[in-house]
């Protein structure tokens, strides 16, 4: 089931406007390769809940919390931890807004995010907690070097701790995957879990609980700070970073129907997360043992440089959700489910943001609401169509159960749109076949006009007159005299 891209070029670019009415009760599904025959799109169904994996994945993450948490508080007592946890969480509204605010085209399920979080919180650090102490000689079994530890054992077992359900999800649940965006994002927010229980630790631990019982709690409250500035505000970034290697991986082998890509992608990004979280490790044991010139030296030369290219990476590709947009809703908008300015609005996040004010000004909440969903269906819409043009679906079912998401995109799309066309007393009712726009004109008699080489809306508005440039003052200006003649009803 393939939908023959009409050879038209890529829309224009201009700045965002409102969507003009279309009729999509009058538009069939011929043009979208989909077999005749088919019913019109109805309304997403309701699919069975998946239970078990949602019940194992809340008592795994319950139970790590549980065995965590009890540890630490065992470990250092109750004052280091609430002093602890207290630091450790001022810096996670930050990172996690930020990782938000980066998945803002097509929101992730708020389920799978927070899942995420505490997966990198919980069970990832009691994993690393466990092997790390028996390589370090617990229970006198194995014994290696402090180093050795933390140099190589840490950093394999940690990120591979953070990256398990990231890797599940593109086991299971490949579909949530829309690209590199995603990965970065599910893999980032099980970093930041990570780094917030491992600040508490440290924080807790090494700064204010040592510090207390050797000198006191005004030392204990100074290394405290003195830990804060280190690991949050100057290397906060860390963890997030380096498992978002992993996510890159993950976001290519997500939208790739090579199995030999599915398979090297993410382990190439999760050697690479390691090696950076090694290279991390070695650079703060070289500094602690020999000089901490080291540090500095390995901080801005190799890990700010990654960082700062990460962020660039990051931004890219987030915006290759609005450039493919700008790419697949094309043939739909030819075969008349959505109109050339609905398709040019999707392009940016600020053409976004302008269509859901319009939306707003002329049908109140609701309508941008409507428009909001109009958007993300469209978004969802043009990854599903992504997705079937590149070959991801290898089996029947898959194939099927994408042809049925892209049917159920579309009246999707149509349900929304009503809540907000024809609600602009500046447009005349029109609507768009595909080929042409069809207008109501003021003299109440409708012609075709065709569409114009830019997907900009062709109708005729008036401008209310402008204002005075004069001051004004009792007694005047005089009445305002029209500008245009009046518009027949």
């Amino acid at each position: 089931m393939s939908l023959s891209k009409p050879d038209v070029p890529a829309p224009v670019a201009p700045a965002a406007v409102a969507p003009v009415a279309s009729e999509p009760a009058a538009v069939g599904t011929a043009g979208l390769g989909l077999p005749p025959g088919l019913p019109e799109p109805t309304l997403p169904v309701k699919r069975p809940r998946r239970w078990l994996p949602l019940l194992l994945a809340i008592v795994v993450v319950g139970g790590s919390a549980l065995g965590m948490l009890g540890y630490l508080g065992w470990k250092i007592g109750p004052l280091a931890f609430g002093v602890g946890l207290s630091a450790a969480l001022l810096p996670v509204p930050v990172l996690v807004a930020a990782f938000l605010w980066l998945d803002r085209y097509e929101p992730e399920p708020p389920k799978l995010l927070v899942i995420s979080f505490l997966w990198g919180a919980f069970p990832a650090t009691l994993l690393a907690l466990g092997v790390n102490s028996f390589f370090s000689g617990w229970l006198n079994v194995v014994t290696l070097p402090d180093t050795v530890v933390a140099t190589v054992v840490a950093p394999f077992i940690e990120e591979l701790g953070k990256a398990a359900f990231p890797l599940w999800i593109l086991w299971r649940r490949r579909r949530e995957l829309s690209g590199i965006t995603d990965g970065i994002v599910y893999c980032g927010l099980s970093g930041v879990g990570f780094a917030m229980v491992e600040n508490i630790l440290y924080l807790g631990g090494h700064g204010f609980y040592t510090g207390n019982e050797q000198w006191g709690p005004y030392s204990g409250a100074q290394l405290v700070f003195g830990m804060f500035l280190g690991r949050i505000l100057i290397s906060g970034f860390a963890h997030p970073l380096f498992t978002s290697m992993t996510g890159i991986g993950i976001g290519i082998a997500a939208r790739s129907a090579s199995s030999w890509v599915r398979w090297c992608a993410p382990i190439g990004g999760l050697l690479l997360a390691m090696i950076l979280h090694g290279s991390w490790n070695l650079m703060a044991t070289l500094s602690a043992e020999i000089s901490p010139y080291f540090f500095l030296y390995g901080y801005i030369a190799v890990m700010v440089p990654v960082f700062l290219s990460m962020i660039g990476v990051a931004l890219w590709v987030r915006a290759r959700e609005g450039r493919l947009a700008l790419q697949v809703l094309p043939a739909y908008a030819m075969a008349g489910w959505l109109t050339p300015p609905e398709v040019a609005a999707m392009g940016t996040l600020s053409r976004r943001n302008a269509a859901r004010v319009w939306a707003k000004r002329v049908a109140g909440d609701p309508g941008r609401k409507a428009m909001k969903q109009f958007q993300f269906a469209a978004t969802r819409l043009a990854l599903v169509r992504d997705g079937m043009n590149r070959g991801l679906d290898v089996s029947a079912a898959d194939r099927d159960r994408s042809a049925t998401e892209e049917r159920d995109l579309l009246q999707v799309l149509s349900t929304a749109r009503a809540a907000f066309v024809g609600r602009d007393p500046q447009v005349p009712p029109a609507f768009f076949d595909g080929t042409a726009y069809r207008m109501t004109f003021p003299d109440g008699v409708a012609r075709t006009v065709p569409m114009p080489a830019e997907p900009v809306v062709p109708v005729p508005v008036l401008l209310p007159p402008p204002a005075p440039a004069y001051p004004t003052y009792p007694g005047y200006p005089y009445p305002p005299q029209p500008h245009y003649p009046p518009q027949a009803a």
